[in-house]
């Protein structure tokens, strides 16, 4: 009851930070209708993350999960989270403490059945129910087998399937249960696809897709995990992920079926769902679920991985299928501002709010700075870096120049936990902070007042009561929590910067490797006045439904993709004023051929 009232109290706070509907389609990337602003987000999402309760380093961390409608309420599960959440509209949250199975086993699965919701997760070899998931309450029903990151589908018949697989160079199978007589293997298991990296480059280990190196010189194979079913229009995706959830380039792939365990093909379209540049990367280990409207969405895995190789988030993003049956997810500068679901009918391809990005890259000073964590990491778009106060204290700050007047929509502050010495949800972790804007970077007037915060809000994402003006933005600290240092990975401003988008991106080329067909070389002039670029890719002009944002480079190396399959290209040019959409789709095959295996690796961008 605490929890709940606390909670309660916090939503009533945040409405006074809601801003009323303001109409400049101006840097709009998507052509989608324009909706509720008071119902926006930007990953990862601001929840509550635990942090972890072993010996290790201390961080927080959720991974692996899902999210399911159950009665009026989404049920969000995720792993390493002590517990699992609900909410009637994904915005606000109430934390739950379940009694009857044990908490940590990872990867949780859940099945609706009958009125009920079931419950089970890799190693925990039982499955539990409630009937009534708000109280915390479980029974065990059933034991089962131990089935890595297991996943449930209730099909249209009633017949129950349970999809499992984790393991280097693995694979995924099914098992067929009766829920009539104790949840008992009926089939199976059965293995339906395996690890392909030689053919599939996106299934490859590392962070740029070419095979990682251990120190003792082997390259790591694939960790193949995360099943997931889909049914849709009598079709079967069966959804997977690789190479690794420690790496950016962590994805779904999925393979298609007109049954549930047999005749799986792969979609040469995969990955569907692949995040490797932005602030925050991945959009591996996920789960598609519809929301009230009959929207699909995915709720997906985001990595930090510094601290820990486990230390992830979670993140948001609409999801579905085109005409053709193409399954998709919408990663497109998928940690810019969006609407929740249900706020838009028909979100994929049309959810982002518009509001660019206007504080990237600018320059930052601080009231005290710690060894090796500059002021300028909290505005260089990488979650992984972070600036650091010297202290705690009351009144450490930390300040930005936009360059010029820019107006702002909406505020996300990322907080660090620098040297925290928090273990579980033992004790209170809130932030309290003020966030103050200015035209000349010596009178301030306020702009978001947090000073009596008490929710956890490790990624605090503020939409302003009304649209501003402002070029510099400063945050000040009140209270920092356990034993910590003030800190922020990344202090994110949203808005329009003054001026014209973008040029569109001119002279594009690709070069496919001739060797080595996963592997293709994009190159572009520079477009005046960008500061970004998403390079879109698919296997159809009009299918261009991957993509790779990077920094202001001109050209970007990729291995992920398929072999034996033709793909297709664009550049888009962004800046904080707005999108330039590439408006020609350059086959591979059309461009000049090469042998890039000479080629040294490098990072995702690159001049």
């Amino acid at each position: 009851m605490t929890v709940r009232l606390l909670l309660l109290a916090v939503a009533i706070a945040a409405a006074a930070c809601r801003t009323m509907p303001v109409a400049d389609t101006r840097a709009r990337p998507d052509a989608g209708a324009a909706g509720d602003r008071h119902a926006t987000f930007a990953n990862p999402l601001n929840l509550s993350y635990r942090f972890v309760v072993e010996s290790l380093p201390v961080h927080r961390t959720a991974a692996d999960p899902l999210i399911t409608l159950f009665g009026h309420d989404y049920y969000l599960f995720a792993s390493k989270s002590g517990g699992y959440w609900h909410s009637p509209d994904l915005r606000d949250w109430t934390f739950v403490v379940p009694t009857g199975f044990d908490l940590e086993p990872p990867a949780p699965a859940i099945l609706v059945l009958d009125g009920r919701m079931y419950y089970t997760a890799h190693r925990s070899k039982a499955l539990y129910t409630t009937g009534d998931p708000r109280t915390g309450r479980w029974t065990k029903v059933a034991d089962l087998a131990d089935y890595p990151d297991p996943a449930f589908l209730l099909d249209d018949d009633g017949r129950v399937y349970l999809y499992h697989g984790a393991s280097l160079n693995g694979g995924i199978s099914v098992v067929e249960l009766d829920p009539r007589d104790g949840f008992k293997v009926i089939a199976g298991p059965t293995l339906l696809m395996r690890a392909n990296h030689a053919d599939h480059g996106w299934e490859r280990s590392g962070p740029d897709n070419l095979g990682a190196v251990m120190a003792e010189g082997f390259r790591i194979a694939p960790y193949i995990e995360a099943a997931w079913m889909t049914k849709h229009d009598g079709t079967y995706y069966l959804q997977y992920s690789a190479p690794g959830t420690v790496w950016k380039t962590y994805a779904d792939g999925v393979y298609t079926s007109t049954s549930p365990t047999s005749g799986f093909t792969y979609a040469p379209y995969s990955p569907f769902s692949y995040k490797p540049g932005g602030f925050i990367g991945s959009g591996g280990h996920a789960a598609t679920f519809r929301d009230k409207r009959g929207n699909y969405w995915r709720v997906v895995t985001m990595i930090v991985s510094v601290a820990h190789k486990f230390e992830r988030r979670l993140g948001l993003v609409p999801a579905g299928f085109d005409a053709d049956g193409v399954m998709r997810a919408d990663n497109y500068l998928g940690d810019y501002p969006q609407y929740l679901p249900g706020t838009i009918a028909t979100p994929l391809g049309g959810n982002r709010t518009g509001w660019m990005l206007v504080s990237a890259g600018k320059q930052a000073t601080a009231s005290s700075t710690l060894d090796a964590h500059p002021a300028a990491n909290a505005f260089d778009e990488d979650v992984r870096t972070w600036w650091s106060a010297a202290s705690g204290a009351r009144g450490e700050w930390l300040s930005v120049d936009l360059g010029q007047p820019a107006r702002i929509e909406a505020v996300q502050i990322n907080f660090a936990e620098q040297d925290a010495r928090a273990r579980g949800r033992s004790e209170p972790h809130h932030q309290q902070y003020v966030v103050e804007r200015s035209d000349d970077g010596t009178r301030w007037s306020m702009l978001i007042d947090r000073s009596r915060n008490i929710a956890d809000v490790p990624h605090d994402y503020v939409v302003l009561d009304s649209a501003v003006r402002a070029r510099y933005v400063r945050i000040t600290n009140v209270h920092t929590p356990a034993s910590g240092r003030f800190s922020i990975r990344d202090l994110r401003v949203f808005g329009l910067g003054d001026g014209a988008p973008p040029a569109e991106v001119r002279g594009v080329t690709v070069q496919r490797d001739t060797a080595d067909t996963r592997t293709a070389i994009v190159r572009w002039s520079p477009s005046a006045g960008a500061t970004a670029y998403v390079v879109r890719f698919g296997v159809a002009p009009d299918k261009l439904y991957t993509e790779i944002q990077v920094d202001d480079v001109t050209s970007l190396r990729t291995n992920a993709l398929n072999r034996g399959v033709r793909y297709y290209f664009t550049v888009d040019a962004i800046s904080a004023a707005g999108v330039a959409r590439g408006t020609a789709a350059l086959s591979a095959e059309h461009a000049p051929a090469g042998a890039l295996r000479q080629a040294a690796p490098g990072p995702l961008g690159g001049r």
